[in-house]
């Protein structure tokens, strides 16, 4: 099946926020713990921030992570005429 243009460039736009996305969730899970000890030195909300970004602050960008992406999707499905409806 031939992919036409406005397909190509849903689909290219689609893999560019999961791109982003997915650097950010790196940033957060891997870069975020190999400075921990640095990290120790700032203090947020009373805690070390390596401690308080592995214990929750990690949690809480990833569920925005995934918010993001679905806010994001959801205009890029209603720009290309793909959005699937509210249960209709």
């Amino acid at each position: 099946m031939q992919l036409t243009q406005k397909h190509q460039e849903y689909w290219r736009k689609n893999l560019v926020y999961t791109g982003i996305l997915l650097f950010v969730w790196f940033l957060v899970t891997f870069v975020e713990a190999w400075y921990a000890r640095e990290l120790n030195g700032i203090t947020f909300l009373g805690f070390p921030l390596g401690f308080y970004m592995s214990a929750q602050g990690s949690l809480a960008i990833y569920v925005a992570i995934i918010g993001i992406y679905a806010i994001l999707m959801r205009k890029l499905d209603l720009e290309y005429n793909v959005d699937e409806g509210e249960g209709e």
